[in-house]
């Protein structure tokens, strides 16, 4: 029967084991992770609008004014980017009645302004408005006000304010690539020309550098129909692209691919001439301190460049300070590139077993601490400027996405420590090491001492036996002469000896040497390379695995990617979202706004006894508006007999007046829903104030009477 001792892995093989099982477990939580964010990347791209709120329009909305206006306005929470279509005035048969010119008022780019014709007859009329604020997302809605008073309307409108849900899932997933590409480019050019270069690094900076332009390029494609809500096959429509360009965020993505350009001319030099080596350590020095300063400036040029295209088109370009926002962001956007970037190229760099010194390690850890602070400080600086207030944090999905990205952030930095300790250890084992070459180098000397000391006695022992030799040849030469066939049977066994000896010695060369020969066959060669390749593979896995404090750091850093990965689709939902401080201003205008509904508002009610004359004519009416509040109401009027039974008569009729500001008499249609109960859906009060109510009621073809009583509508 076997042990158990004998069926557990012992020793190092079964750390290892278990190390590698935690490590899977935990890329499998990440990558579980990632999955989860990028799924809420999709739905948060596709509903990021809203941004620029709108705060009030002239006319209000729901109001009644007495003229017909010269043009209506509209006023934002912030600037917006208008267009020959971006408001239209629709009368009550939904024809276009503005002149389709839309200009700022005063230069002010938070408003817009529609001219009207002249000679608008009463009715109720819609307004139907689209824009894209500053930082580059579509916004849009609708409303309506009434001349003389209000009507049916069958004007039907589409604001276009929904992107097309494949439309705004791309272009989310392309603003994700564009960020991640940046990082990319950015971290792993700092990285090869600090740290160290090598085939992986250079994979990482140029992978960087094609996905940002694809993503740029996909952007301003698609930058068309998802601002106008259009379906995927706008993007076939190049026309636009004109009026794409002429806006900021097209004009924003064309620096970008133009920036990118000059780009690709920085990573040639970088990647060619300055990481060349050509074997003379004192010319290849040289070559790199004459490129040193021209790479350094050319990459803090294009660095900054590129992160422009982001900030002047984004939240930093509107809002509070603005002039400040922008290269904080820049600042931001750089240390992002610099730490997350600088960890993939660090991370690939262990994993291909790519050697790698220590002071190369250390001078990486230095730099990403530098990019955490200015991180953590620049992101306290936008998390103020965009929250606004410690309620905004919960209160608001920006907010919330914000607490989620500081979580993630701690996580990270968590890691990055565990990271440092590995880089700690690894200096000391590397002292270690060197130590050990030492002692082993003084062995080595002793050695070859005793070694020559041989070879003097050896060198000794020669001259005797040459000695001695001589002394042989005199003695032969007085010996007899033998024939050639006795001297043959003498040396033939003396020479099968020396055969069999050099024939043992090539057999034991080949074994050594573990070559198989291909005999000029090309496919035994091909297998052969790949088997050399395979080999050569699997001996670089073990001594990277080999090495303890190098394994433990890779498995740092490859976790800490992961979650930056992650972070990076949180940021990216967080660009989307309508910061928290413009949330809550909307949240305020729309409370202070007309026409919306108010709570803990009781309904007026009015009690007006009628009598038309005959039996028959007499009765009660009851009238109700609610919520009596300036905007939209709903008013009901109820007939009954002297018992308060419900009662139905020929016609009621209704009308509103506002004799203090001259508006009225503003004629309510209403509608019969059962017995004794009229009802008017939508009634537009444009302001407070002291309304006079006239109610009439007809009995028969000839029997009516008009009663008034006076209704209070409340602020």
């Amino acid at each position: 029967m076997p042990s158990l001792t004998s069926l557990a892995p012992a020793g190092p093989t079964a750390t290892r084991s278990r190390t590698t099982a935690t490590a899977r477990r935990l890329m499998a939580i990440c990558g579980t992770l990632l999955a989860a964010l990028l799924c809420a990347l999709s739905v948060g791209a596709s509903s990021a609008s809203a941004h620029a709120a709108l705060t009030s329009t002239d006319p209000a909305d729901g109001s009644v004014v007495k003229t017909a206006p010269r043009e209506v306005t509209l006023n934002f929470s912030e600037g917006v980017l208008l267009s020959g279509d971006s408001v239209r005035v629709l009368d009550p048969k939904g024809k276009r009645v503005d002149t389709g010119k839309t200009a700022h008022v005063g230069g002010k780019s938070s408003t817009a302004a529609a001219g009207l014709h002249s000679g608008l007859p009463d009715g109720t009329y819609t307004v139907a408005w689209k824009a894209v604020s500053e930082d580059s997302h579509p916004v849009s809605g609708a409303f309506t006000f009434s001349i003389g008073a209000p009507s049916k309307t069958t004007a039907k409108v589409s604001t276009g304010g929904e992107s097309d849900s494949t439309v705004g899932t791309l272009y989310g997933i392309g603003r994700y690539a564009a960020y991640g590409g940046f990082a990319a480019l950015v971290g792993g050019c700092v990285f090869a020309g600090l740290c160290r270069s090598s085939r992986p690094v250079r994979k990482i900076a140029v992978g960087g550098w094609v996905t940002v332009f694809t993503a740029t390029l996909l952007l301003l494609l698609l930058r068309g129909p998802y601002t106008d809500g259009e379906g995927i096959g706008g993007v076939l429509d190049l026309g636009r692209l004109g009026d794409v360009l002429s806006t900021k965020p097209g004009a924003a993505l064309l620096s970008r691919l133009l920036l990118l350009g000059a780009a690709a001319i920085f990573l040639a030099v970088l990647f060619g001439s300055y990481t060349r080596r050509s074997g003379d350590a004192e010319v290849d020095a040289r070559r790199r301190q004459d490129l040193a300063f021209g790479l350094g400036f050319g990459g803090t040029v294009m660095a900054v460049g590129l992160a422009a295209t982001w900030a002047m088109a984004e939240h930093a370009s509107v809002g509070l300070q603005r002039q400040l926002a922008m290269p904080v962001d820049v600042i931001h956007l750089i240390a992002v590139g610099v730490w997350m970037g600088g960890l993939a190229s660090l991370a690939v760099t262990l994993w291909a077993g790519e050697p790698i010194e220590r002071a190369a390690v250390r001078r990486f850890s230095r730099l990403a601490f530098g990019s955490v602070v200015a991180l953590v400080v620049t992101g306290l600086y936008q998390s103020w400027r965009q929250v606004g207030s410690w309620g905004a944090l919960t209160d608001t999905e920006y907010g919330r996405w914000l607490l989620v990205k500081v979580g993630l952030v701690a996580v990270l930095v968590g890691i990055a420590a565990v990271s440092r300790r590995w880089t700690g250890r690894l200096t000391d084992a590397t002292a270690e090491a060197e130590a050990e070459k030492e002692t082993e180098a003084g062995t080595e000397a002793e050695s070859a001492s005793e070694a020559a000391s041989d070879a003097k006695a050896t060198t000794e022992a020669r001259a005797e036996a040459g000695t001695d030799a001589e002394t042989a040849a005199a003695v032969k030469a007085a010996q007899p002469a033998r024939t050639g066939a006795a001297d043959a049977a003498i040396d033939a066994p003396a020479e099968a000896e020396s055969a069999k000896a050099e024939s043992g010695e090539a057999e034991s060369g080949e074994a050594e040497s573990g070559e198989e020969s291909d005999d000029g066959d090309p496919v035994r060669a091909a297998q052969l390379a790949r088997q050399r390749a395979a080999k050569g593979k699997a001996t670089t896995r073990r001594e990277r695995d080999a090495d303890r404090e190098r394994s433990g750091l890779r498995r740092s850093v490859i976790a800490e990617t992961v979650v930056a990965v992650v972070l990076l689709a949180v940021a990216t939902v967080l660009s989307g979202t309508q910061p928290g401080r413009a949330e809550t201003e909307q949240a305020g205008a729309a409370a202070t706004q007309p026409g919306r509904d108010r709570l803990n508002v009781d309904p007026v009610s009015v009690l007006i006894p009628y009598n038309t004359g005959p039996k028959s004519g007499r009765g009660k009416a009851v009238v109700m508006i609610e919520p009596a509040l300036p905007g939209d109401n709903a008013l009901h009027v109820f007939t009954t007999d002297l018992a308060d039974r419900p009662v139905d008569v020929p016609e009621v009729k209704l009308s509103l007046t506002l004799g203090s500001k001259g508006i009225g008499p503003l004629r309510i249609p209403l509608e019969r829903l059962s017995t004794g109960h009229w009802s008017a859906r939508t009634v537009q009060l444009p302001m407070a104030g002291t309304w006079q109510l006239s109610l009439t009621v007809r009995t028969s073809d000839i029997d009516q009477v008009t009663e008034t009583r006076n209704v209070k509508v409340a602020q």
